[in-house]
C-alpha cells in the first residue's frame, strides 16, 4: 500500500472517530468550557444515534504468525503467510459498503502493540442492548496468549465514549460467544473459549436470560460459527452440533432455521445483518472449479441464499480470503455497538 493511501486511511479514521465521538462543534465546545462534561456529553450524542453503530479495526498489525486455533495450525508457515496490502483492500471493501448505511468507529491502536488479532472486534466485548437509559459494555478475558493485550485498547475507547466498562470475571470472548435475541434474551456459547460460569455473572449483575449452548466441535469455537439470529424470530442454528435439550430451550424463544454442519464450516452463520441485507464472507470466485472446496463454498452460499429469500433479505458477498489465514471469517470483524438493523421493517 502507498504511503498516500496509508495517510488517507487513516485520516478517515480519524474523521470517522471525530464526527461519530463528539457531534457538532457546538457541543464540543459546550463541554469543553464545563470540565468533566466532555464524556457526558459524547455520552448523550451516542445515545440519540439512530443508525446502526458498529466498530471495526484498521489491519495495520494483522498478521497470522501465532496459530491460536485449529484452523491456522492447519496451515503452515508460508500458507498463513499475510499479504497485507490485500487484507487492507478486502477490509475497505467491507468498511466502506457497511459505512455507507451505518456509522462505524474505528478502533485506535499503535501499529507497534504486536496484537496481530486486534482486527477481529467481535472478541472484544460485548455492548447489552437490553439495559435502557446506560450504555454498557463487557470486555472480554481472552482464552489465548495473542490476545489478552487487547481489552487495554477496548477500554481506552468505550471509555472515551462514555461507556459503562465492566470486565468479564472469567473467561469470555465477547459477541461471537454472546448473541442477543430480543429484550433481556441472549444465546450464549460456551467451551474452549469461554467459561459458563461468566453467563452467571451476567445474569445476576444486569438482570438477563441467557440460553446456554455448549461448544464441542473445535472448528466452531465460537457461538457465531454455528448461530446467528436473522431477525427477533429467527436464528440459524447448526442443530447438529447441539444437545437435544438445548435446541429445546432455545425453540421456546426463537423460530429455528436449521443448516447444515458443511455449511457453518464454511461461514454461513458468521454473518452480519445490515437493515435487509445479510453480509457474508465468500472467496467462490477465486476457486476452482470442481474442486471440493469450491463445491462447498457453492452449496453454503446457495443455502443461506435460500434462507434469505424466504425473509425478505438481500446477500452481499465479501472476499475476506487473507482474514480466512487467521482462522476469521465476516462476523469476526465487527461488533455491534447497537442492534438498530432489527428495527428495520422488512418488506
Amino acid at each position: 500500500m502507498s504511503e498516500d493511501t496509508r495517510n488517507g486511511v487513516l485520516a478517515e479514521s480519524a474523521d470517522t472517530m471525530v464526527e461519530a465521538n463528539t457531534g457538532s462543534d457546538s457541543q464540543l465546545k459546550k463541554s469543553s468550557d464545563q470540565p468533566g462534561l466532555e464524556k457526558e456529553a459524547t455520552k448523550q450524542v451516542y445515545a440519540e444515534v439512530d443508525d446502526p453503530m458498529f466498530l471495526m479495526n484498521i489491519p495495520y498489525t494483522f498478521t497470522a504468525t501465532k496459530a491460536n486455533n485449529v484452523w491456522m495450525q492447519e496451515l503452515d508457515d508460508e500458507k498463513r503467510s499475510v499479504d497485507i496490502d490485500k487484507a487492507m483492500t478486502q477490509f475497505l471493501d467491507l468498511y466502506h459498503f457497511i459505512a455507507g448505511d451505518a456509522v462505524v468507529y474505528l478502533l485506535p491502536a499503535p501499529e507497534d502493540c504486536g496484537l496481530q488479532d486486534l482486527v477481529f472486534t467481535a472478541n472484544l466485548g460485548v455492548v447489552l442492548e437490553h439495559v435502557e437509559d446506560r450504555e454498557i459494555v463487557i470486555l472480554s478475558k481472552m482464552a489465548t496468549e495473542p490476545r489478552m493485550g487487547e481489552t487495554v485498547w477496548g477500554r481506552k475507547f468505550f471509555e472515551g465514549i462514555g461507556f459503562e466498562v465492566f470486565d468479564a470475571p472469567h473467561r469470555f470472548e465477547g459477541e461471537a460467544e454472546l448473541k442477543h435475541l430480543k429484550d433481556n434474551i441472549y444465546i450464549g456459547g460456551y467451551g474452549e473459549r469461554t467459561d459458563v460460569r461468566v453467563f452467571d455473572w451476567m445474569e445476576e449483575t444486569f438482570d438477563m436470560k441467557i440460553i446456554r449452548m455448549e461448544e464441542v466441535d473445535p472448528y466452531c469455537y465460537h457461538l457465531d460459527c454455528s448461530v446467528f439470529p436473522v431477525t427477533t424470530e429467527n436464528t440459524m442454528v447448526c442443530t447438529s452440533l447441539f444437545k437435544r435439550h438445548e435446541l429445546e430451550k432455545l425453540s421456546q424463544f426463537t423460530n429455528i432455521i436449521d443448516v447444515s454442519a458443511d455449511s457453518a464450516y464454511s461461514g454461513i452463520c458468521n454473518s452480519v445483518r445490515l437493515h435487509s441485507t445479510i453480509l457474508n464472507s465468500s472467496n467462490l470466485h477465486q476457486l476452482k472449479i470442481g474442486t471440493e472446496d469450491y463445491q462447498c463454498e457453492l452449496e453454503k452460499n446457495r443455502e443461506l441464499e435460500d434462507v434469505a429469500a424466504k425473509l425478505g433479505f438481500e446477500v452481499a458477498y465479501f472476499n475476506l480470503s487473507e482474514y480466512m489465514k487467521g482462522g476469521a471469517l465476516l462476523s469476526c470483524m465487527i461488533m455491534h455497538l447497537n442492534r438498530h438493523s432489527n428495527e428495520f421493517s422488512l418488506i
